[in-house]
């Protein structure tokens, strides 16, 4: 289970983070630090109501006042006919762009509905108080229980459900065997609803951006995860061609899928259009929680059949999920995942795609599959309990393996999630004594991960040292894992490697960081173009030696004849070739760009103990393990980083998180003083344990980490909980006020 290596000098150790000195010492450039000669500032006007129509928009005051450059609302922007899709990857256009600037209506409070460009901030400010916009106030539905009540305010006339208007925008459903047949041979059947809040993917860095456009041509200084999808969508939202537009990533202050969707980029590039001046937008902490897309709200109904010995024969899931304003829930993660775990020969899956006002949501962290985790897992646990079966073993006998079929499709390959469940029950964690008002709660999870499109460049430099460039940003330590595969294949000492982010000029198309694909992705591309490069460097070794490249190994970073009938030569280090690069062919190095294939799904197993206050409600996390097939660790300290991040956030999910409105449909508590994420001393250590179960489809073995690691944590949290108090609670957040209300009964 230990992810360092020996048989590498640099995969799979753990080797100081490039990153890492300038983002202690604050040398680290993000979006709010790109300043320009001559900016001015833009600021967006937002929509107070929950719902409304739009019936007039009147700019003219605030064009007047001195100072304002442009001003601008949705006709500026290309109107997509709200009938008829445009897609651009998994985002609809027509839901993009009335997301970043109302319509006809708004449909959350927050809602753009115009913006400024003024010389100052106090300015832009100002104007936005000088425009008034006339409202037809509409009722509003905000939780997805009362969005598809038959007598709901309807969102979108033109989305039907069963031939009428309706708040429900889409379906998926998958299913395996058949579920009557299957609950007919069930000794035991459970069955429960259960209900999750909205909650934030809380990056401490709020969305901003730097837009300037010169004679039609545009560039952008933004932190995203995708700087190729901040590009497109800009393209596609303001009409401007891609060819003329160049999007620079910044650092990103976290992101967790929050930031693979554009909010404030289109605003500033016409702005920037109108006015003539680079324009610098930011959002505050308040907008952030007001108008970015937190993951969804739902309510998931799990009913599981099993034989007296604990054999699953049938489970059915039914998923509704809140899409915010505009369709796009993740009810493909929360309907595939949440049964993927188990060997069950008769499931039915189905996930509603619903539409409330409220923000539009988001991807966070293994989109949907936490929450369809929570349900499932917590009713694997009383299953578990009626049929007095240690949690850990039932998991065990009904474990998916190699040749299993999952129920949203594929036939599982290789994977590693019966040695999570046995490390787990291996574990000193797993046998600890508890305490008074104490309990432990385990759960499992899954997540698909991804490959897609990538590019990178490799470049050797006059003294032997090394460039590379990807496409992706990095927001889970892709650069250092970069680094250690080019030293390891080069044969170099991992310093001797840069690794830079491009833009959209100067390398090729990369798709979003996002997925748990970009190690996976980026390890690939980067292969290809060192075995590039090894055979540039092995030409150069042959031109200096006058000898056949065919008989010269690569070895140790050195050029080598590949036995004695190659010749007796001095090996060759990459130091020593780089010197001669001129006199021997000129510059050396190798770029890649290909559609990766061969991503395989991860899965995790953990242990949670927590500690119930009865006085007051309170529950505090004692001991968390985590035990995750990481395929191959290439720098064991990101992965286990990937680990502990996740479980932390599934802990404020789970046990204080949530979006609270008031009567208006207002959120109230858009601060992180009211917003209640955990802090450091919210926490035990998490302990992360990696389990090495090589993915035989990639170079290095590399399977997705970043996101499995959050599935199974509401779970084990709630079954915790659930052991420490002797009652189940089927509503998140597991909060103080909810906790003591459910004991006083």
């Amino acid at each position: 289970m230990n992810a360092e290596s020996p048989q590498n000098k640099w995969i799979g150790q753990r080797t100081l983070r490039p990153d890492g000195l300038d983002k202690v010492t604050g040398r680290a450039a993000y979006a709010a630090d790109t300043t320009m000669p001559g900016m001015i500032w833009g600021k967006v006007l937002r929509s107070p109501h929950a719902h409304a129509r739009i019936k007039s928009i009147d700019t003219s005051a605030a064009e007047r006042l001195p100072g304002v450059k442009a001003v601008m609302s949705a006709k500026d922007m290309v109107n997509f006919p709200i009938e008829k899709s445009v897609m651009l990857g998994i985002q609809d256009m027509r839901w993009m762009a009335r997301n970043v600037m109302a319509r006809d209506k708004v449909l959350f409070p927050g809602h753009p509905v115009a913006a400024v460009a003024a010389t100052t901030q106090a300015i832009a400010s100002a104007a936005l108080e000088l425009i008034k916009v006339e409202y037809e106030v509409l009722p509003f539905s905000i939780d997805v229980e009362d969005a598809i009540k038959p007598d709901a305010p309807i969102l979108h006339d033109h989305i039907k459900w069963e031939g009428k208007p309706s708040n429900i925008a889409g379906k998926i459903e998958h299913k395996l065997g058949d579920i009557e047949t299957g609950f007919k041979e069930a000794d035991v059947i459970v069955e429960r609803t259960f209900k999750t809040e909205p909650v934030h993917q809380g990056y401490i860095e709020p969305h901003a951006c730097l837009v300037s456009v010169i004679e039609d041509k545009c560039t952008i200084w933004s932190s995203s995860q995708g700087q190729f999808m901040v590009r497109a969508m800009c393209s596609y939202l303001t009409g401007m061609p891609q060819s003329d537009i160049r999007a620079i990533p910044a650092e990103i202050g976290g992101g967790f899928g929050g930031k693979t969707i554009v909010y404030l980029e289109p605003v500033a590039l016409i702005l920037s259009r109108k006015s003539g001046k680079p324009v610098k937008m930011q959002m505050s902490r308040e907008e952030v929680f007001r108008a970015s897309g937190p993951t969804s709200g739902s309510t998931c109904t799990v009913k599981i059949g099993a034989k007296k010995d604990g054999t699953f024969v049938a489970a059915h899931g039914v998923f509704y999920l809140q899409a915010g304003a505009f369709p796009g829930s993740p009810i493909r993660g929360a309907t595939a995942c949440s049964f993927a775990p188990y060997n069950i020969p008769n499931t039915l899956s189905q996930g509603y795609d619903v539409v409330s006002n409220r923000s539009k949501v988001a991807a966070y962290r293994a989109p949907g599959a936490p929450i369809g985790a929570y349900a499932f897992e917590c009713v694997i646990d009383e299953l578990a309990q009626k049929l007095g079966i240690d949690p850990l073993e039932i998991r065990l006998k009904n474990a998916a393996k190699q040749g299993t079929k999952a129920t949203h499709g594929p036939v599982f390959p290789v994977i590693g999630y019966i040695e999570t469940l046995k490390a787990a029950m291996e574990h000193p964690h797993y046998k600890a004594p508890l305490g008074p008002n104490q309990g432990r709660g385990v759960a499992c999870g899954f997540w698909f991960n991804a490959g897609g499109e990538s590019s990178a460049q490799l470049n050797i430099n006059e003294d032997g040292s090394v460039v590379v460039i990807t496409g992706h940003p990095d927001i889970g330590g892709s650069r250092a894992s970069t680094a250690n595969i080019a030293a390891e294949l080069l044969g170099i000492d991992y310093k001797k490697v840069n690794v830079l982010i491009g833009d959209t000029a100067s390398i090729g198309f990369s798709n979003l960081t996002g997925g748990s694909r970009v190690t996976f992705a980026s390890a690939m591309v980067v292969t290809q173009s060192a075995e590039k490069v090894i055979t540039i460097l092995k030409e150069r070794a042959g031109k200096i030696w006058k000898i056949d490249p065919d008989a010269i190994i690569w070895e140790d970073g050195q050029a080598r004849p590949a036995g004695e009938n190659a010749g007796k030569f001095e090996p060759l280090s990459l130091a020593q070739i780089a010197a001669k690069a001129s006199e021997t062919g000129g510059p050396i190095g190798g770029g890649v760009s290909i559609n990766t294939t061969g991503a395989e799904g991860g899965f995790a197993t953990h242990i949670c103990d927590v500690e119930l206050d009865p006085a007051t409600g309170q529950t505090k996390v004692l001991r968390y393990t985590s035990f995750q097939d990481v395929g191959r660790a290439i720098h064991p300290a990101y992965v286990e980083g990937q680990m502990q991040g996740g479980v932390a956030q599934g802990i404020g999910w789970a046990l204080n998180e949530e979006y609270i409105y008031d009567k208006n449909g207002r959120v109230d508590n858009a601060s992180f003083l009211d917003y209640r994420m955990p802090v450091a001393s919210d926490l035990p250590m998490l302990d992360a344990i990696m389990i090495e179960v090589p993915n035989p489809k990639h170079p290095q073995g590399v399977r997705g980490v970043g996101e499995v690691c959050l599935v199974p944590t509401l779970a084990a949290v709630a079954n915790a909980l659930t052991a420490a108090a002797g009652q189940r609670f089927d509503s998140l957040p597991m909060s103080p006020p909810k906790v003591l209300a459910a004991l006083d009964k």
